[in-house]
């Protein structure tokens, strides 16, 4: 969101910001673009921008009493609706999570259809402030479909001065009802300069090899940096596991081990047919195994990940990924 000096947190966020605020025309705003490049900051920042007090043609001023509450979590005339599985990572507590916490359940990842529909309730009173209701929804497709529906039936006749802002890296998961009744803001990956710049103001150390790492998304690139994956971690993996060697592997989140993974049988697959890498630097790449090896081994993690959710033994599964990759990334050396 916009701050008291003006300026955005994220800075490749500026000109979309800018140009959303010119093009608006509808009551409802689809922002979404890759994952780890800030659509939920941009909601917000578009949220402040229009329940601001004293705004400038491009952004919220950042010091009025409505940006402060804002700032604060606490407007009024604000409704945020997150997941309580994704609320602790955003900052944002909202009604989702409250309710998913007090029922000491293991948190929710949708958003469900008694939270849109609280937010229809909220979207039909009155403005405390007088620059009307915003509702934002993030992210959009974590909504069931009882709940797509809901929202659906409001986005088609929404109520007074009420908007609403959805947020999402899928949009082709949303209904295309929903989606053909919102205005899209499409968001691309910023520029690589600015993305590095903006890493290492944040002291990530060899920002490149992070970025790259994370298909060019500086907010996945901080969090690794922030949960302890550095540049040396990530450059010494792919000879790590053609070695066989497990090593800290079996420390790191299942989803977040079999998007390396995936990342690395993507890249050795390029060197294997002349192409560059396009996560790892070239020279932390073994040479590559056989076409044939790496294919099968790509279908072996699709196959893994398809079933991500089932309570695996960690360190067994970590074993027998490892073992896969030594298998598929050997057999060129032998």
């Amino acid at each position: 969101m916009v701050g008291p000096d003006g300026a955005l947190p994220l800075p490749w966020l500026a000109g979309p910001l800018a140009r959303a605020l010119r093009t608006q025309h509808g009551h409802a705003l689809l922002v979404h673009g890759p994952q780890g490049i800030g659509q939920f900051e941009l909601a917000l920042s578009l949220a402040q921008s229009w329940l601001c007090e004293s705004p400038g043609a491009d952004a919220a001023c950042g010091r009025c009493a409505a940006c402060h509450l804002v700032q604060a979590r606490a407007h009024p005339d604000l409704l945020v609706l997150v997941p309580e599985a994704l609320a602790e990572a955003l900052g944002w507590q909202g009604d989702e999570a409250a309710s998913d916490k007090a029922s000491k359940a293991k948190p929710s990842k949708e958003l469900k259809v008694e939270a849109i529909r609280a937010a229809v309730l909220f979207a039909q009173t009155t403005s405390a402030r007088g620059r009307g209701k915003v509702v934002l929804v993030h992210p959009a497709e974590r909504m069931n479909v009882i709940a797509s529906n809901t929202l659906l039936k409001t986005l088609e006749e929404p109520p007074g001065e009420a908007r609403f802002i959805l947020s999402c890296g899928a949009p082709q998961d949303l209904l295309p009802t929903i989606r053909s009744r919102c205005q899209a803001v499409p968001l691309a990956l910023p520029d690589p300069e600015l993305a590095r710049t903006w890493l290492a103001s944040q002291q990530v150390a060899q920002p490149e090899v992070l970025l790259a790492a994370a298909g060019g998304q500086p907010l996945e690139a901080l969090a690794w940096s922030r949960d302890g994956l550095d540049a040396v971690a990530w450059t010494r993996l792919p000879r790590q596991v053609a070695q066989g060697d497990a090593g800290t592997l079996a420390t790191w989140p299942l989803p977040r081990l079999l998007d390396a993974l995936h990342k690395l049988c993507h890249d050795a697959l390029c060197v294997a047919c002349g192409a560059s890498p396009r996560y790892f630097p070239a020279a932390s790449l073994p040479r590559p195994g056989s076409v044939a090896a790496l294919n099968a081994w790509s279908r072996e993690l699709g196959t893994t990940l398809r079933h991500a959710e089932h309570p695996w033994s960690g360190p067994l599964m970590v074993e027998s990924l490892v073992l896969q990759a030594k298998r598929a990334l050997v057999p060129a050396a032998a």
